[in-house]
């Protein structure tokens, strides 16, 4: 007999609006939902995957429908790195796997974590790209957020990241051309926005076209996102950025994503933490992490129509943390 019992599904978020940025644009948020039975006990994971490796829904169902024997068997988390490659179906089943050890043990997932502060987060919400006009309005429906993140293309970004500083001059701006721009690009739009008080650029160039950044002196700190997913990109990463945006669908999962934020730490990086589209279940994991991140911008749910019962939360500028009845 099985000790375990693995249910997977997948599930379509609908959005508030359509969500556009430099790849494209989105009206769902796809993911694959794992639950995971042990006794009266159910542990949940959920993740989106990361689109720009090929990850869909449907992908991760395959590769989790063929590690089902070892997890109803008893894989443990640490079994789980050598079954499954960093991505999203690893995510949804270490997330699973917390919350079924915390619900077992009676005892929250932030505290079998180690983890020593637990406070509600002041995370980014961000604002896909859209028509130059209608940034500064979007900007002041934000105005309760310390941090807002931008999205921008191809083109110059000066006359959007205005249109924002107009509709909320007091927020703290991070700009994300997700792998749009050149190094040359880069440069001239970093020059220009840096007097409108911009905060971070995260992944302004294509990941495996950065390596000039090592000789770029930036007036705005530059974040990896695309360019750094796991341990084996850490060493160049450090020459070339100073944050890093650690996201669990990249890690695959909080276990790795915990052990990749203190080598980067070691290495001289600030810490960022965020998020693909899907529910409050695909991000809760990611709050254990928030606590130790300069930067958290954890907004999946925020840009959902629909979320799980219990979801977390935005108010006031503060995302509230999962409870049990969620997550952990």
């Amino acid at each position: 007999m099985p000790l375990r019992t693995l249910r997977i599904r997948t599930h379509a978020w609908p959005l508030k609006e359509p969500f556009a940025i430099a790849r494209g644009v989105r009206d769902s948020a796809r993911v694959v939902i794992v639950e995971l039975r042990q006794g009266q006990a159910i542990g949940r994971g959920e993740a989106g995957g990361v689109a720009y490796h090929g990850e869909t829904a449907e992908t991760m169902l395959a590769q989790l429908e063929a590690v089902r024997a070892a997890v109803e068997a008893g894989c443990q988390r640490d079994a789980l790195l050598a079954l499954l490659p960093a991505g999203g179906a690893r995510h949804a089943l270490d997330a699973a796997l917390w919350d079924l050890e915390a619900k077992r043990a009676c005892t929250p997932a932030w505290q079998l974590a180690g983890i020593a502060r637990w406070a509600p987060l002041a995370s980014a919400v961000t604002i896909g790209i859209r028509d130059e006009a209608a940034y500064e309005t979007a900007a002041r429906q934000c105005a309760d957020f310390p941090w807002l993140k931008i999205k921008v293309g191809a083109g110059d970004p000066v006359p959007a990241i205005a249109a924002v500083r107009r509709g909320a001059p007091q927020a703290r701006l991070i700009v994300d051309a997700n792998q749009a721009w050149t190094v040359d690009a880069l440069e001239r739009h970093a020059a220009a926005l840096a007097p409108l008080r911009i905060d971070l650029l995260e992944q302004p160039v294509p990941a495996g076209q950065d390596a000039a950044l090592e000789h770029l002196d930036s007036p705005i700190p530059l974040c990896a996102d695309e360019a750094f997913c796991t341990l084996a990109d850490l060493p160049q990463i450090a020459r070339r950025y100073q944050f890093v945006n650690i996201k669990l669908d990249k890690t695959g999962g909080l276990t790795s994503a915990l052990e990749l934020a203190d080598a980067a730490r070691a290495a001289g990086l600030r810490l960022m933490v965020g998020c693909m589209l899907g529910g409050s279940i695909s991000i809760a994991p990611a709050t254990l992490l928030a606590q130790q991140c300069e930067i958290c911008d954890l907004d999946g749910p925020w840009l959902q129509a629909q979320d799980w019962p219990h979801g977390v939360t935005y108010r006031n500028g503060l995302m509230q943390l999962p409870t049990p009845a969620l997550w952990g």
